[in-house]
């Protein structure tokens, strides 16, 4: 959820020449984004690993696998708008603000976008998975 909520704050505070306190809590959305990622990360590895089923029912279902694709290329597509947010940090460390175009925030924007869908698609292969399908 602190997932979702980050990348629905960075889609909502996204505009062009955003003032200070606005790129300072994007760059902030940002981090806790980072955060909660990695700590979905190791909980679901703990998961397969240490609790739940077993490996061995997680690894036999291809939901699983689509599971993982689609947290993978999340977390990868989340890669540009992070750097984008670290380039910031350099124009607000100095007093002034980076330089956002339309453009930019468009671009920013579909991927955000992609990153919800893909969230968003998640717990809906979990509970597909917890009711058996793709066990053949």
């Amino acid at each position: 959820m602190l997932c979702f909520g980050a990348l629905i704050y960075e889609r909502v505070t996204l505009r062009s020449n955003p003032n200070r306190e606005e790129s300072i809590s994007l760059v902030i959305a940002d981090i806790i984004y980072g955060i909660a990622g990695i700590a979905l990360l190791v909980s679901g590895i703990y998961r397969v690993t240490k609790f739940g089923h077993g490996s061995e029912f997680y690894t036999q279902n291809p939901i699983f696998w689509a599971k993982i694709i689609i947290f993978a290329l999340v977390g990868s597509l989340s890669l540009y708008p992070t750097i984008t947010y670290v380039l910031w940090a350099i124009p607000l460390s100095k007093g002034s603000l980076p330089q956002v175009t339309e453009k930019l925030v468009s671009r920013l924007r579909l991927i955000i976008n992609i990153e919800l869908l893909g969230f968003a698609s998640i717990p809906l292969l979990a509970t597909l998975m917890a009711r058996g399908v793709g066990l053949g």
